[in-house]
């Protein structure tokens, strides 16, 4: 069993949580300003989901070899390809495609649900029973969620939302694999491993998916963060913050990811933050913050007491 974290271990730990958290919470309107507006197209979704994890997993092959980390096990192939599946290919994906379609300040509100999904994903996949408390914050986080995107769309539902759904549902899964992982070895090989395991599907689709059509700087630019940012170095941050500060105490500190991402939209998109959205964003916070007190009944198999469930790339 691990420690209890020191007093100073426990500050920088929470420093480098923070740190993680406000390179995370500029995804969402990087991704946006990456891929441009349906009536204003600039990446494709595409090649900004296959790019970033591609030369992502090219930084990643220097890093493993640098630290010397182990290969692999063979066992532990399954685990990291569901990890892949979630994390490099579904949550990306479904993102560039639903901002192609809604601002950013919609998706945060929509995906503020991510860390009860994986949560929930974390439950099911460790055999254990979470409590009525929990399943009904899951029901009114869900709620909140559809009601928010039933007003913003005019009382229908778009297929932007069913993609950013999917983004947090493939997210989640994505995440309880790669922590599966991260209780055999470190949590940063972990993700440099996924990335690596995946450059014979995300390099060739880089490569056939790269833009034709004139692309503005920003666009470059915002695709550099995503790439380097958002899918290496935010996850240096956050993890080795967890293993310092302890996962219950540091991940706190990502409810706040959410509010960070609507209040990074105004100056990067010139997004206007509506008092309905800050809203329907702080009773999504308030839903996740009671739900991940509540416990799970009857575990079979314990998630490790420091592996870093909550993330959102």
């Amino acid at each position: 069993m691990n420690a209890t974290p020191s007093r100073h271990d426990e500050a920088r730990g929470l420093w480098l949580g923070l740190l993680g958290v406000l390179i995370f919470a500029m995804t969402l309107p990087m991704t946006r300003l990456a891929v441009g507006a349906a009536d204003d197209p600039q990446l494709p979704p595409l090649f900004v989901t296959a790019g970033r994890a591609g030369f992502a997993g090219l930084l990643s092959i220097a890093y493993l070899w640098l630290t010397h980390a182990p290969l692999p096990r063979r066992e532990q192939l399954g685990a990291f390809a569901v990890s892949a599946l979630g994390t490099v290919v579904g949550f990306p994906l479904f993102l560039a495609l639903a901002l192609r379609h809604v601002d950013a300040m919609h998706a945060a509100v929509v995906t503020g649900l991510l860390p009860l999904a994986t949560a929930l994903a974390a439950a099911l996949w460790f055999r254990q029973r979470p409590s009525l408390g929990f399943w009904a914050c899951a029901g009114v986080g869900c709620a909140l969620v559809a009601g928010f995107a039933l007003l913003q769309g005019s009382g229908r539902l778009s297929l932007a939302d069913a993609l950013l759904l999917g983004s947090v549902a493939s997210a989640a899964v994505g995440y309880v694999a790669g922590a599966r992982l991260a209780a055999q070895m470190r949590a940063e090989q972990v993700i440099c491993w996924v990335l690596v395991l995946s450059l014979p599907l995300t390099l060739p689709l880089t490569a056939v998916s790269w833009p034709v059509q004139p692309v503005r700087a920003a666009s470059w630019g915002a695709f550099g963060y995503v790439t380097l940012f958002s899918m290496w170095l935010g996850f240096f941050a956050w993890y080795r913050g967890l293993a310092l500060g302890g996962t219950v105490r540091v991940s706190q500190v990502q409810l706040v990811q959410p509010f960070l991402s609507l209040l990074f939209a105004v100056p990067l998109l010139g997004e206007r933050l509506e008092p309905l959205t800050v809203a329907f964003a702080l009773a999504v916070i308030a839903t996740v913050f009671v739900g991940k007190r509540l416990p799970a009944h009857r575990p079979v198999a314990p998630l490790p007491r420091d592996i870093p469930l909550e993330r959102q790339a």
